[in-house]
């Protein structure tokens, strides 16, 4: 992965990650003092927009990395980072696809299974954003991480 890459993947996450956990606690933690409010604060919508717009910057930052370094490290048989690495990979197509459709959803039980399954599968991906660059420098230094 070149500098480049790194630091429009670690940009995007931050972005994308960002607004969407300030949103899901506005929308979902967040009480709004007006009874009669559909928001629950009042830069919601913002974030949501925000959210949705930098989302496919994420998603051309994984594409533009996946040659280069997820598909030569799993060639390699490369094993520093390889467990969140899977994960992650397995992790990024149910958290577009769940994004994506949950903007779309019309019928109330199928919006509310993409928002847990956008939800959860987004919640581990941050999570394992946050470890994963720093596993190789451990292993490195013989911290063994398995």
């Amino acid at each position: 992965m070149t500098r480049n890459q790194a630091r429009l993947i670690h940009c995007t996450n931050l972005l994308v990650g960002g607004t969407g956990l300030v949103y899901g606690w506005m929308r979902y933690v967040a009480e709004s003092d007006d009874p009669f409010s559909i928001v629950n604060h009042p830069w919601q919508p913002d974030l949501q927009h925000a959210h949705v717009l930098c989302a496919p910057l994420l998603v051309f930052a994984v594409g533009w990395v996946w040659s280069n370094h997820v598909l030569l490290h799993w060639r390699a048989g490369s094993r520093r980072g390889r467990r969140t690495g899977i994960a992650m990979a397995i992790l990024f197509f149910p958290m577009v696809l769940s994004g994506y459709l949950l903007q779309t959803a019309v019928d109330e039980s199928w919006r509310n299974a993409w928002i847990w399954l956008h939800g959860l599968t987004s919640a581990a991906w941050v999570l394992l954003a946050c470890v994963h660059p720093f596993l190789p420098k451990r292993m490195m230094a013989g911290k063994p991480t398995e």
